[in-house]
């Protein structure tokens, strides 16, 4: 055991380090001695001053040798190889091209990484037990035959229910035109007219949104295939901006559960750039900032803010 840990250490070095820490205390001491004495012994004043100021700036020199030796020391005295209990895999620390497969230090850090997950682990499952429903299944002792049954997954939605949905949304808001289109099977991608403002292409996996291009009404939206261009941004910072801001509404708006919901949410939050160059902001009552309208529409209240008014 003593060999393994002293496996990679100078002791001699260690040694010279002991003693180096030794002659930092007592530098430490004197300096706190020579703050404790004050000024003394001499018969004027000036006379005080100067032989305490010299004689403080004679300590910290000391304290500064004496730590930069240290210093120096535990370059040399290397690191010992630490003893847990992974079976005979402590002896991998012996081989002698450490530095080229560390091998025992990355078993170390697994292993450690392993307890330090399994304690969190723990304390995750107790939290998750005091706020489990009173309800539940294994408090009430409902036989596994009683249990509901699980639900279908929503990632997967018959396209003919995808095509309602977007229909539905698109009688809701008659200054927006949604035509649906599946090039590349039954991935639905949507492409948002909002009156004579800016066009919108959604790209939709089932009723998931993925992906939203925003760019202006006069802009092409379609490849040289004659398909939707669903990689190029647009050529206007503004219409960038809202490409942004989109993205970051799909992160807001999040219910696996109801992705109909979802879906009408961003669009009624989409439909709020419907005055996008005629709506203030709403923090400085200006129209434009550095060139820009408000670009940003509030989650809740839809409100038009500047990026940096909104802050």
């Amino acid at each position: 055991m003593a060999d393994v840990l002293s496996v990679g250490v100078n002791l001699e070095a260690f040694a010279q380090a002991i003693s180096a820490i030794q002659a930092l205390r007592s530098s430490v001491s004197r300096v706190f001695d020579c703050l404790k004495d004050g000024m003394r012994n001499k018969e004027t004043l000036e006379g005080r001053e100067k032989a305490f100021i010299a004689h403080f700036q004679d300590n910290l020199h000391s304290v500064n040798r004496d730590l930069n030796e240290l210093e120096r020391l535990s370059n040399l005295v290397g690191k010992p190889s630490e003893n847990h209990p992974l079976h005979n895999s402590g002896l991998l620390s012996l081989d002698p091209v450490q530095d080229k497969t560390p091998l025992y230090s990355q078993l170390l850090q697994a292993y450690k990484w392993s307890n330090k997950l399994q304690y969190h682990a723990g304390l995750a499952s107790g939290l998750l037990n005091q706020q489990s429903l009173k309800r539940s299944a294994n408090q009430m002792g409902v036989s596994a035959k009683r249990r509901p049954k699980a639900q279908p997954t929503t990632l997967v939605l018959p396209p003919q229910y995808v095509d309602d949905v977007i229909s539905r949304i698109d009688r809701m808001f008659p200054e927006m035109s949604i035509h649906l289109s599946r090039p590349n099977g039954t991935s639905a991608m949507l492409l948002v007219t909002l009156g004579k403002v800016l066009k919108v292409i959604v790209v939709m996996r089932s009723l998931f949104i993925d992906r939203t291009i925003v760019k202006g009404y006069n802009e092409n939206v379609y490849a040289e295939d004659g398909k939707l261009d669903i990689w190029s941004k647009s050529n206007y910072q503004v219409f960038q901006k809202v490409t942004d801001h989109a993205t970051t509404a799909l992160l807001h708006y999040q219910l696996p559960q109801m992705p109909d919901v979802v879906v009408r949410s961003f669009m009624t939050w989409l439909r709020s750039y419907i005055k996008l160059f005629q709506a203030p902001c709403q923090r400085c009552g200006k129209f434009l900032q550095d060139g820009l309208p408000p670009t940003w529409r509030d989650f809740r209240t839809l409100e038009a803010f500047h990026d940096t008014c909104r802050q």
